[in-house]
């Protein structure tokens, strides 16, 4: 096992219908920004629960967060902080919003000249002493982000991530009634999410983890289990409670400690995303199964560990197992109604000169948890999804 650091000051409230316990964990005289995406907040009650969880507070809102948050939206929430003189923020919805609401924290705290900063050098965002409180209400379960202290945004410099330990929620609020009115599509595509979160963590090489190997196996195993079925019945409690639990566990810094992490089907995907617009969740299903084919050779250990333990392959030589396992997970996805080709989002072998030239431009030429996957082999990687 390697050496590591474990901190996580992240309280989570779980259950349904305890949003009025906001009162509680939101300081008493708070100017409050409740951050949202679109009008679903709205049209299914939370944002008027939430509203009424805080009470007596004075509460200013800010909506309109995008799928994949732009820098440009942010700034304008930034430029709302600083007018109302906010000194508390609360994100209500998945990922993005989330994520967006961690870089109006940082943004509205930083001190130099331009906030693109924070996304274009990685050593900006993370060595920053000032950041606002915030908290989370999740309505999508897939990212991870109301427990971790980690955020996406796509700005004129492409998707670029950014870290600080300010940054973790105060608190998250994981009702899984909130979810029940996702589309199908969402839902799967937090399944999936979730999945390869956990794989990018665990699919690498082996250092004798075990709590960390056997807990991520547990995820995968249960998220095989539950994720169609939840798709398919969206208003089942139990099923959905399993799902959110498995996505803030998934990427919550606990089973990534002490172990190689890869993260180049993220890279990729990520230029897929900002390029034609394809869900994350999906990118990733897409990039996954031929990175693997690719970098088996390398990742030979874990993948066969993982068709034995997640899978119960047992027979066949090494070779055999990962393909199966390969083809059982590409299954599986395809099962929620994820497609895993580029061919199927109408991206063909013309465009991938377009993709190897973003990753070398977004300085990805050497992804993955040794650094081997190279512009070479990512343009191999993304051949073999066509």
């Amino acid at each position: 096992m390697l050496n590591f650091d474990f901190y996580n000051p992240t309280r989570i409230v779980f259950g349904k219908d305890r949003l009025g316990e906001l009162d509680n964990l939101v300081p008493k005289d708070a100017k409050v920004l409740v951050l949202y995406g679109g009008g679903s907040v709205k049209k299914f009650g939370t944002l008027e629960k939430v509203l009424n969880g805080l009470k007596y507070r004075e509460v200013v809102e800010f909506g309109g967060i995008e799928a994949n948050p732009r820098f440009e939206t942010l700034m304008k929430a930034v430029d709302v902080v600083k007018k109302e003189n906010i000194d508390f923020l609360l994100a209500v919805g998945g990922g993005s919003v989330m994520d967006g609401t961690k870089f109006v924290s940082l943004a509205s705290q930083y001190d130099g000249e331009n906030a693109l900063d924070l996304l274009s050098d990685r050593m900006a965002a993370s060595t920053l002493t000032k950041a606002l409180p915030l908290g989370t209400v999740v309505t999508l379960p897939a990212t991870g982000s109301e427990m971790n202290c980690g955020g996406v945004v796509t700005s004129s410099i492409g998707k670029r991530g950014f870290r600080n330990n300010l940054v973790f929620p105060k608190f998250s609020f994981l009702d899984p009634t909130l979810t029940f009115s996702l589309p199908k599509t969402q839902v799967a595509n937090g399944v999936v999410d979730t999945f390869i979160h956990v794989l990018e963590q665990y699919a690498t090489y082996p250092v004798d983890a075990m709590f960390q190997d056997r807990t991520a196996e547990g995820i995968l195993q249960t998220l095989i289990e539950i994720g169609k079925k939840t798709i398919d019945n969206p208003t089942d409690y139990d099923l959905r409670a399993n799902l959110v639990w498995c996505a803030t566990m998934g990427l919550n810094g606990l089973i990534g400690a002490g172990v190689p992490q890869d993260w180049a089907t993220h890279m990729i995907g990520h230029e897929l995303t900002a390029m034609f617009g394809i869900d994350h969740g999906k990118t990733l299903a897409i990039i996954l199964p031929s990175l693997w084919n690719v970098m088996r050779d390398k990742k030979k250990d874990k993948l066969v560990q993982y068709a034995e333990r997640v899978w119960n392959i047992t027979s066949g030589t090494e070779d055999e197992k990962v393909d199966l396992a390969i083809e059982k997970t590409r299954e599986f996805f395809e099962s929620l109604g994820i497609q895993t080709r580029l061919s199927d989002y109408g991206v063909d072998a013309s465009k991938i000169d377009d993709l190897v030239k973003a990753l070398e431009d977004h300085k990805m030429a050497a992804i993955g948890e040794n650094g081997q996957i190279t512009l070479d082999i990512s343009r191999k990687i993304l051949e073999g999804a066509l």
